[in-house]
């Protein structure tokens, strides 16, 4: 059985993650107090009902933070009973979280009379603070539609075969802030920028003309063969540890030219070693994840 534990910050979009995942063919229980997890496991499994071969369920600030400081034990428990879990962690900048309160209006689950909600939020990060550091996948919400998550659940999680590592190569922009879900992350602001030759400007860096301008920069071309043979020796070390996810993410100043070129021609490279490769390039808007 496959068994996705899906946690986060109130407002980040755990109810919408269950919700794609139902969708998608998963038995979804929200809201299920940590502690009883494996009990519900062992009774779905007991009844031996073949059709239940994949399971998601809802942890929140609201369990006892005992339940919360356990959970990653737990979890490494139910892989002694042939069950594969994973933990997908969701999260959001807190100014992002209280414009949405603001606007759905919506009370903080861990909000007392009287208790602000930048206190509430706090705390809520505090309580989850164990869940956060043993999580298998962080996605940051804060600049994420409700369709482009639902995407990055299909790509990342639930077309990722059990046992396989899921890598993720994302163009962003400095001038955004670095992603949070990043485990390596490459800086491009050294090498020749092609927003500084005008024809080159308006254009990104899935364009022609702009590969072309950087395959000519033999400062580019070091720094790609320096990345490509460091994830070429790293890749096949991360998927033999069984790890499920690796996100690379690759900066430039705005996100449009030097990484966005960098991303495809990486991802080009390593899909001769390694499946799946996927891209995004947050720095062009964009938040879809794609195999192309």
């Amino acid at each position: 059985m496959r068994l996705i534990v899906v946690s986060g910050l109130s407002g980040s979009g755990k109810s919408v993650a269950l919700h794609v995942l139902e969708d998608l063919g998963y038995y979804c229980i929200d809201n299920l107090p940590a502690g009883l997890i494996k009990s519900v496991v062992d009774d779905v499994r007991s009844q031996g009902d073949d059709s239940v071969k994949q399971m998601a369920v809802g942890v929140d600030a609201r369990n006892r933070r005992e339940d919360l400081e356990s959970l990653p034990e737990l979890i490494e428990e139910l892989r002694q009973y042939d069950v594969y879990p994973e933990l997908l962690f969701l999260q959001s900048s807190d100014d992002v979280l209280l414009k949405r309160y603001s606007e759905s209006r919506r009370r903080h689950p861990l909000a007392e009379q009287g208790t602000a909600l930048r206190a509430a939020i706090a705390n809520e990060r505090d309580l989850l603070s164990p869940v956060v550091n043993e999580a298998d996948l962080i996605i940051d919400t804060s600049r994420t539609s409700i369709y482009e998550l639902a995407d990055t659940i299909r790509e990342r999680i639930d077309r990722r075969k059990v046992h396989s590592l899921s890598v993720l190569i994302e163009s962003f922009g400095f001038k955004t802030g670095i992603p949070a879900d990043a485990d390596f992350v490459f800086d491009m602001r050294c090498l020749p920028n092609p927003y500084w030759t005008l024809e080159l400007r308006g254009l990104t860096g899935q364009d022609k003309e702009v590969s072309e301008f950087l395959d000519a920069q033999e400062p580019f071309i070091r720094m790609y063969e320096d990345i490509l043979r460091f994830l070429q020796r790293w890749i096949p070390e991360y998927n033999s540890v069984h790890r499920g996810y690796l996100t690379v993410a690759i900066g430039c100043t705005g996100g449009q030219h030097r990484s966005v070129y960098m991303t495809e021609k990486l991802a080009q490279a390593l899909r001769e070693i390694h499946d799946p490769i996927l891209i995004r390039h947050s720095g062009l808007g964009s938040h879809t994840i794609s195999n192309a």
